[in-house]
C-alpha cells in the first residue's frame, strides 16, 4: 500500500495566516551608503581613529597596536587583542591587509587571525601565490574546514570577510547545539554554514570547552604587521 507522504506528519499550527496584515514587520536598518559601510544598527568596532573598543588579551589594559592612515596595524610581539564588550552570534565585517612586502612563506606570511567569542578561528593569511596546509588558509576555520575557493588578493590589498556566526549552546558540559558560521571572502562564499566542531587548537583535533553565552572579538598577533579597518558587528537573535 502507498502512503501520502506526511500522511502522519502533526499539522503545523501557524500563528499568523499567509499575508495576515496583523503580523509585525521587521524593524527598519539603514544600509551603509556602501554594502562595506555599518548599518544604522551595527555597533562600530573600529572606526580608523582610535582603540577604545579594545584591549589587551595578556593582562587587560589598553590594545598596544598602533594606528596610523585609519587602520589598526599588530605590534608584533605587542599580543592579541580583544574587544572590552561580549558578544553571542553576530554579523561581522572586517578589513584586513597583509604586508605588501612577502617575508617568510606558509604559514609565516601575514599570519593573523579572527576569533568568534575568543574560541573560534577564521585564519586570517597571505594566501595569495603561498603554499600551506588547506586548513590553514585564509577564510579556513583553522585546522577543522578548508575555504571552498582561494579568494585572496595580493600581498598589501585590502580584502574583506563578512561572516555570519551563530553561537554554540551548552547544557551544563554537554554542548546541546554547536556553533555554525558562514564566511564571505572578498565576496565570494568560502564557508557556507560550517558547523564548527569545538574550540580552535594548534596540531590538535577542535574539542568543544563549554563557556559564557558571550564572549569577546579577539585579533591575534602572530608576528606579522597585518593591518585591519573598518570593522562593525551585528548582535544575532537566534
Amino acid at each position: 500500500m502507498i502512503m501520502a507522504v506526511g500522511a502522519f506528519a502533526a499539522e503545523k499550527v501557524y500563528q499568523w495566516q499567509v499575508h495576515d496584515m496583523d503580523r509585525p514587520t521587521p524593524p527598519v536598518v539603514t544600509p551603509g551608503a556602501e554594502n562595506w559601510l555599518p548599518p544604522s544598527d551595527a555597533i562600530v568596532l573600529f572606526d580608523g581613529t582610535d582603540l577604545s573598543a579594545w584591549q589587551s588579551s595578556k593582562d587587560g589594559g589598553d590594545a598596544k597596536w598602533k594606528i596610523e592612515n585609519g587602520y589598526m596595524e599588530v605590534v608584533p610581539k605587542a599580543g592579541d587583542i580583544k574587544t572590552r564588550q561580549a558578544f553571542g552570534s553576530c554579523q561581522l565585517h572586517i578589513e584586513w591587509a597583509t604586508p605588501e612586502k612577502v617575508v617568510g612563506s606558509g604559514q609565516g606570511r601575514g599570519n593573523s587571525g579572527v576569533f568568534l567569542m575568543d574560541t573560534y578561528e577564521v585564519q586570517i593569511l597571505d594566501s595569495y601565490e603561498n603554499p600551506t596546509y588547506a586548513d590553514g588558509q585564509a577564510s579556513a576555520i583553522y585546522g577543522q574546514s578548508p575555504p571552498r575557493v582561494n579568494a585572496s588578493r595580493k600581498p598589501g590589498q585590502w580584502q574583506t570577510y563578512d561572516i555570519i556566526f551563530h553561537a554554540p549552546v551548552f547544557k551544563g558540559d554537554s554542548v546541546e547545539k554547536p556553533a555554525a558560521v558562514t564566511v564571505l571572502h572578498n565576496g565570494v562564499l568560502t564557508q557556507d554554514h560550517w558547523v564548527i566542531e569545538g574550540t580552535t587548537f594548534h596540531k590538535e583535533r577542535s574539542r568543544y570547552v563549554p563557556h559564557a553565552e558571550k564572549r569577546p572579538l579577539h585579533l591575534q598577533d602572530h608576528g606579522n604587521p597585518t593591518r585591519f579597518r573598518n570593522i562593525w558587528i551585528r548582535p544575532l537573535n537566534d
